[in-house]
Formats: C-alpha cells, sequence, structure tokens
C-alpha cells in the first residue's frame, strides 16, 4: 500500500468520524438557546436597529460642530460683455475662476441640539430593551419547543411499551383461540387495538419530527433531519418562586422585565420630543465666516502712455476768455493676465459674524409640532399604564396557570395510579377468562390515555413555571 493510498484513507476515517459526530449531536437546552440568540432572524434585525440608533446619536453629537463647505467655479462669458480692463462693451470670450470656503456654527438654537442628543441616547436605550425583548421571546419559544420534543419522546417510548404489550397478548391470545379455550372474536378485538397501537405510534412518530423541525427552524439550522436534542430529565418539584407571595414576583418582574423599560424609555422620549418642538419658539444665534477669491484670464493695464494719433483733447473752456481746457490722450498698454495663484491672492476676501433669527409667524408650523408632540406624549403615558396593567395580569395569570398546571399533574398522577390498579385488575379477569378482550382493550385505552395525560400535564408544568421563574429573573436554561 503506497504512501498515498494510506494518506487518502485516513482522509476519509476523519471527515467520516466527523461527520458522525455532527450528525449524533445532541443539543442541550442552554446550547440550543445560544444558538438561537446568535442565529435568529428576528434578533438579527433589532440588532440592526440597534446600529441605526448609534448612526443617530453621531449625528445628533454632529449637531454641535460647525459646518464647512468648499466651493469653485471656472465660467466661459461669450459674446458681449464688459471688458474688465477697458470698461467697453465687447464681443469676446472671458473666463473666470472663483472659490469659496463658508463656514457657520449654531450657537443657540432653544437647546434643540441639546435635547436631540438626549433624545437620541434613550433611543439606543430604548432599542436594546427591544432587542433583549426579542432574545427573552426567543428563549420562551426554544424552551417550549424543547419540551414538547422532550414530550413527544416519552409519548413514544409509551406507545412503544404499549405496543409491544399488545404484541404479546395479541400471541398469547391466538394460542387461547387456537386451544379453543376463548372465541375467536377476542382475537380479533386484540387485532384491532394493535392496529390502533401502531396508528398511534406512527403518529406519535411525526408529532416528534414537527416538533424538531419546528426548533430546528427556531434555531436557524437546515440539517433538521440529523436534529435532536439531549434526553433531559426534568423532575416534577415545587418551585421556590412559585411558594413566593404573588406581590414579591410581580415586584421583582417591574424590576426585571423589560416591557416596563421599554414603555418608560418612550415615555422619556417623548417628553424629549416635547422640549425639541418647543425649543423652534426661541430665537436661534448662529455664527458665521466665509472666504472668496477669484481670478480672471483677460488682459491686464500694465500702464499708460500718450496716444500719438490724438495726443491732446478739448475738455471744456474757460469761461470768460474761451480759452480751451485741453488734456493729454493717454492708452492703457495691455499685458497679459497675472498667474492664478497671485490673483487669487490678490483678490481674496473674508467675511464673518453673528446672524440672529427671531421667530414672529411661520403659519402654525411650531405650534402644530408642540400639539402633535404632546398627544404622542400622552399616549406614551397611557401605553406605560397599559404595559404595567398588562406585567400584572401576565404575572398573576403565570403564577395561576403554574398551580393549576401542578393541581393537573398531581390528579393525572393519582389517576394513573388507579388505572394502573383497574388494568392489573382486568388483566388477572381476562386471564382467567372472566372478562372479554373488548372490555379488556377499553380498560388498556384509559390506562394509555392516564399515562398520555400525566406526561402532558408534567410538561405543561415544568413550561408554566419556568415562566413565572422568568418574571422573577430567573434563566430559562436553569434547571430546577
Amino acid at each position: 500500500m503506497n504512501k498515498t493510498t494510506i494518506l487518502l484513507l485516513v482522509l476519509f476515517t476523519t471527515i467520516f468520524c466527523v461527520d458522525g459526530e455532527a450528525q449524533s449531536k445532541s443539543w442541550t437546552l442552554e446550547e440550543c438557546v445560544n444558538h438561537a440568540l446568535t442565529n435568529n432572524i428576528s434578533i438579527k434585525q433589532i440588532e440592526l436597529d440597534v446600529k441605526s440608533t448609534d448612526i443617530d446619536k453621531k449625528a445628533a453629537i454632529g449637531n454641535f460642530l460647525p459646518t464647512a463647505n468648499a466651493s469653485t467655479s471656472h465660467s466661459w462669458n461669450i459674446g458681449l460683455n464688459q471688458n474688465i480692463t477697458t470698461g467697453l462693451l465687447e464681443n469676446q470670450t472671458i473666463q473666470f475662476t472663483s472659490a469659496g470656503l463658508n463656514s457657520s456654527i449654531d450657537i443657540y438654537n432653544g437647546l434643540q441640539n441639546q435635547n436631540r442628543l438626549r433624545r437620541a441616547k434613550l433611543s439606543k436605550v430604548a432599542a436594546q430593551y427591544q432587542l433583549n425583548k426579542m432574545k427573552d421571546d426567543v428563549t420562551l419559544n426554544v424552551a417550549n419547543a424543547f419540551l414538547q420534543i422532550l414530550f413527544n419522546k416519552e409519548t413514544i417510548k409509551v406507545q412503544k411499551e404499549q405496543l409491544a404489550f399488545d404484541e404479546k397478548q395479541f400471541t398469547r391470545t391466538d394460542e387461547l383461540v387456537k386451544a379453543g379455550s376463548i372465541p375467536r372474536g377476542d382475537l380479533l378485538d386484540v387485532q384491532a387495538t394493535l392496529a390502533a397501537d401502531k396508528q398511534r405510534l406512527v403518529a406519535a412518530e411525526n408529532a416528534l419530527f414537527l416538533s424538531k423541525l419546528s426548533l430546528a427552524q427556531i434555531l436557524q439550522l437546515d440539517d433538521f433531519q440529523n436534529f435532536d436534542i439531549a434526553d433531559t430529565k426534568y423532575d416534577v418539584t415545587e418551585s421556590a418562586v412559585a411558594l413566593q407571595k404573588p406581590e414579591d414576583i410581580l415586584a421583582k418582574a417591574k424590576q426585571e422585565r423589560v416591557e416596563l423599560k421599554i414603555a418608560k424609555s418612550n415615555l422619556e422620549i417623548a417628553e424629549r420630543d416635547v422640549k425639541i418642538a418647543k425649543g423652534a419658539y426661541q430665537p436661534t444665534l448662529s455664527g458665521f465666516y466665509s472666504f472668496s477669491t477669484r481670478a480672471s484670464y483677460s488682459d491686464r493695464v500694465t500702464g499708460f502712455e500718450l496716444n500719438p494719433a490724438n495726443p491732446t483733447s478739448v475738455i471744456g473752456q474757460v469761461q470768460g476768455t474761451g480759452v480751451n481746457v485741453i488734456q493729454p490722450n493717454f492708452s492703457p498698454i495691455l499685458g497679459k493676465p497675472n498667474s492664478v495663484l497671485d490673483q487669487f491672492s490678490d483678490n481674496k476676501g473674508h467675511s464673518y459674524g453673528l446672524q440672529l433669527n427671531i421667530p414672529i409667524f411661520n403659519g402654525f408650523a411650531t405650534r402644530n409640532n408642540v400639539h402633535r408632540s404632546k398627544i404622542a406624549l400622552e399616549r406614551s403615558q397611557i401605553s406605560l399604564q397599559q404595559a404595567e396593567l398588562d406585567l400584572e395580569r401576565n404575572v398573576y395569570t403565570a403564577i395561576i396557570d403554574a398551580k393549576g398546571a401542578l393541581n393537573s399533574y398531581e390528579s393525572a398522577v393519582v389517576a394513573l395510579e388507579a388505572r394502573q390498579g383497574a388494568i392489573d385488575y382486568a388483566k388477572e379477569r381476562f386471564d382467567v377468562g372472566i372478562m372479554n378482550a373488548f372490555e379488556f382493550n377499553q380498560a388498556q385505552t384509559l390506562y394509555i390515555n392516564a399515562q398520555s395525560e400525566v406526561l402532558r400535564t408534567k410538561y405543561d408544568y415544568i413550561f408554566k413555571t419556568k415562566i413565572v421563574e422568568f418574571y422573577f429573573g430567573i434563566p430559562i436554561t436553569q434547571k430546577n
């Protein structure tokens, strides 16, 4: 065997082992919750909202900083234009280059910038609370789906045990029928019961598959065919939180739950919006500064010389004598324009100052904005009151549901014990021929139903207990 073959065998074995381990992985509740919190789509969407609030906060900080804008332009004026050198109108093409810098800063604007910054900070806190609430909701959904899988697994165990028992019962009944001890109708009854057991087993297996699929979708897993959870055992014990007074649980929930924190944050945001709207009533003061310069590409006057064709001209006469007043005629000497940089230096200018704006009338726009913000504030106040009522109702409902679930479980256990005694007694009667197969199957069906009810009430109580503990601030992944 050459080295290449050995290497391929080792590689194949490694991949197979790793793949087998991946497929045989059993997820614990904590692993499911952690994976969901990292990969859930709804959580990722709200995380983007949190990032958006970071941008809003930076924008609010930017309102305190001065603005600065630079501008430049180059133009061609073609046709009849004034010659900036001679002052005469001429048909010509003149080029100009200009540049400028403008800057301004808010000195006072009714404290709107300060209030916007505080609002941005509150919005970030509110978005974080929303993210925490979504994580809590996802955690509860994962726990519920996890417990549903455990319930379905135990249901399958019960159905398989019952199927195995009925198969033995069918074999024994068949032997008694052949021996002539019991009528053939009893065998048909047992056979019908056996078929019903198989149907219930298939239904339980389908329910298990669907519950695994549901949890795999929450976890954003593609390979749901091989997904499975660890067979975690949960004992039915009365929760220490359930022994607390409802008032204490409610007080703890008001401290821990984010529903009230979200409502309070929204109320603070609404209060800040009112202050921002009222700030528009006040005058605004801003400072400004601007710098500008320009350059021309036309010829410039470099000097003057006496016009040889017309050296002098009469500009008037002396009153009384009639003597002409003569002045020399000078013609400009044109030269090439200065360099652009020199012109920029020579033609630069600065402007700075303060600008005060006093609002007088703007079509009730400011007034209407204030009224809208006040209405939004009242709505937030009502939402806070409603959130407090909802939390109180949810806490008391969870407590009552948990107690009711415990009572249902205890009653189901008592009923199962009674059904166990009844099925044992029925088996004894059936074995000695006092009870026929139909009556025995009826007793057996009641026993199966009692087993299923115990399982249902067990996991119902476990989940409802975790909800109460969740309101008390206990993590959903913590076992009792």
